[in-house]
């Protein structure tokens, strides 16, 4: 399929090297703000078509689906404009910065028949598939706990995306969707959301405890920071054994279940790409391991956390 990458940040350029290593993928355009940023890009990477500006790049008939990769609080506009156009969509998570604009993404997709996907790459990795197999076959029995976190110092730059507000900043929507979408993953829409954590300057949030809590009174105890090296790792405890995702949680080589290690070299962005082109090609509008329920799901829990804490993007709806 040939694909357009819309912005040149980078998760873009790392997103993009691992596309160019799935058969069949073509990276025909690329789009930035800035054109020569969009050129320098398509030179590293050998991509033919330089825009500067994302419409001139939907505008190209030949490009089949689109990778969204600008700042959080552009995923909702530029996202419509692909599926108006008549684009499948990849859009990098957090899908959008609450739950209406999520909403309205999905039902634009569903509109236009068009293939739409929140970019949760780690549902992706074959160790986390493995990790999940095992909880749905009972190896570790009933899922009753899961502590997970991610988190890093990040010096406060009013500026930078990670602590704008205009850019949808914050350790949530960057980094504690990770351990959120774990715990979905595993024990599904959260009964009970309990917030608690700091705010910056620029309105957005520094870090976050949160707590979740299950109808069948199993609970996930998740954190994230961008004021404190907490590591990135996850521990998933069953009645009769548990489960270790070591640092990096959203990208494991390694994982202990039950005390024996599995390992991979396998990971990166390569499967989520080869798994989009897949279901494009068969006519599928959503995929089942990320369906636009979990998407919404995790917004909504994402949201209610968001609320607690004090951020409000009132505007996104």
């Amino acid at each position: 399929m040939k694909w357009g990458v819309i912005a040149t940040g980078g998760i873009a350029q790392t997103v993009t090297a691992d596309m160019l290593k799935v058969p069949d993928v073509e990276v025909l355009a690329v789009s930035s703000r800035d054109v020569t940023r969009a050129q320098a890009f398509a030179d590293r990477f050998g991509i033919k078509r330089a825009y500067g500006d994302y419409r001139e790049l939907l505008r190209d008939e030949d490009v089949e689906i689109v990778y969204v990769a600008t700042p959080h609080a552009q995923h909702h506009e530029v996202t419509l404009a692909a599926l108006d156009a008549g684009k499948h969509v990849l859009c990098e998570k957090p899908i959008g910065l609450s739950v209406a604009q999520a909403e309205e993404m999905v039902e634009r997709a569903r509109a236009r028949k068009r293939f739409l996907m929140e970019a949760m790459w780690t549902r992706f990795n074959p160790l986390v598939r493995k990790v999940h197999e095992a909880v749905r076959a009972g190896e570790i029995g009933e899922v009753r706990t899961i502590r997970a976190h991610f988190g890093f110092r990040h010096p406060f730059d009013a500026g930078d995306r990670l602590w704008a507000r205009e850019s949808g900043g914050g350790s949530v929507l960057d980094l504690g969707v990770y351990p959120i979408a774990l715990a979905h993953q595993l024990l599904g829409p959260p009964t009970h959301i309990a917030a608690h954590g700091g705010l910056a300057p620029s309105e957005v949030d520094t870090d976050a405890g949160i707590l979740l809590g299950y109808a069948n009174g199993a609970h996930a105890l998740l954190s994230s920071s961008l004021v404190a090296n907490t590591g990135c790792a996850a521990e998933i405890v069953g009645t009769e054994g548990s489960i270790e995702i070591p640092d990096p949680m959203y990208n494991p080589t390694r994982v202990l279940i039950n005390g024996v290690e599995h390992t991979t070299e396998d990971m990166g962005y390569r499967h989520q790409i080869h798994e989009v082109e897949i279901w494009v090609g068969q006519g599928g509008v959503e995929h089942s391991d990320m369906p636009w329920q979990a998407t919404l799901e995790i917004m909504a829990t994402v949201q209610e956390v968001l609320s607690q804490l004090g951020v409000d993007y009132g505007a996104a709806g």
